[in-house]
């Protein structure tokens, strides 16, 4: 019923902060600011992210997408048979939103949600804040957000038995978390077993590889912003970096995500860790990030090798053989190809 993460809308203390860390280094368009919110664009949508200056920081709420009208008074109906509160949304909010319709709920952890049809597409061409070359969204959804939670068991089950997410796959160490998929992209939500319920990180996606080297570059010149170094996850391929942004969470900015067949799709546990190399986790203390990097240390004495996932028109092949065949078949057995 769900097809993809339409829109977020952030809380923060200062708009001057979204607006220089969302253009400058996300390279995300700057589409309108007020006296107390600001809209970002990512692609030919309206808006993406909306951040709301009201002296709080984390998440406001996500806003997720169907693909007929009808499917909006559907999933209410399934909401209110689970027992759950449902409130249509004014035509006021969604003018707001840029959308046709929408209903609002809360999920079992209080998360404000927003499901919506027909988003609007803006006039003008989306316009990068900083040269880049744009951001993979279309049917995939504008990334993908991992929520902290100290209901896990219900969250899972709200999420995938009541929303209808797919689970993908799920680590169980160094720590609990379950990711969930809505379409091609490997995963569109994840949910972390946590002490506080909360938002751990919303991923975007650029189209080259590049666009996440020079960001980089660029976050080098903050000593406080990188959250966690360059790296790359095994489960959804994706090579990327994390920031602290001004809504005192993390930003994944990343490149090469796995695309998958959700029909065909089969979940499995990670054993090998959540990253193949890299992502040295400055956030967490520093037993845990002994854990993690053992780990990633591991996988790296077994030689775990993962062919990388680049979008049509964004290579050209290069002579001679790139990968051994016995590390191509390994990764095919661990199910990571």
């Amino acid at each position: 019923m769900l097809r993809a993460l339409g829109y977020v809308g952030l809380r923060a203390t200062s708009l001057d902060d979204w607006v220089a860390y969302g253009t400058r280094f996300l390279g995300m368009q700057l589409a309108e600011r007020g006296a107390s919110s600001l809209a970002l664009r990512m692609d030919d949508r309206q808006q993406r992210l909306v951040v709301t200056a009201d002296g709080g920081e984390g998440l406001d709420f996500l806003g997720f997408e169907v693909g007929e009208r009808h499917a909006v008074d559907r999933l209410a109906a399934r909401l209110e048979r689970h027992g759950f509160r449902v409130e249509r949304g004014s035509q006021s909010l969604a003018d707001r939103r840029f959308v046709e319709d929408l209903i609002v709920f809360a999920d079992p952890a209080g998360n404000r949600i927003e499901v919506f049809y027909g988003q609007d597409t803006a006039v003008e061409a989306f316009k990068p804040g900083r040269p880049i070359s744009g951001f993979r969204t279309g049917p995939l959804g504008m990334g993908h957000v991992v929520l902290t939670t100290s209901h896990f068991d219900e969250m899972v089950a709200f999420y995938r038995d009541v929303l209808g997410f797919q689970l993908s796959d799920y680590f169980n160490k160094p720590i609990q978390i379950h990711f969930f998929h809505l379409n091609a992209r490997h995963h569109t939500l994840g949910l972390l077993r946590w002490p506080t319920d909360g938002v751990h990180h919303l991923m975007i996606e650029v189209n080259y590889l590049d666009d996440v080297g020079q960001a980089y570059d660029i976050a080098q010149l903050d000593a406080d912003l990188v959250a966690q170094t360059l790296g790359r996850h095994i489960n959804d391929h994706v090579l990327s970096f994390y920031t602290r942004n001004p809504s005192n969470f993390m930003t994944e900015y990343g490149w090469g995500g796995r695309s998958i067949e959700p029909a065909s799709w089969t979940p499995k546990e990670i054993v090998e860790g959540p990253s193949l190399w890299g992502h040295e986790r400055l956030w967490l203390p520093p037993d845990e990030r002994t854990l993690s990097r053992n780990l990633r240390m591991k996988a790296a004495s077994e030689g775990l090798r993962i062919p990388i996932d680049v979008q049509e028109g964004a290579y050209k092949l290069a002579p001679g053989r790139s990968v051994p065949r016995d590390s191509v078949a390994e990764a095919k057995r661990r199910g990571y190809i």
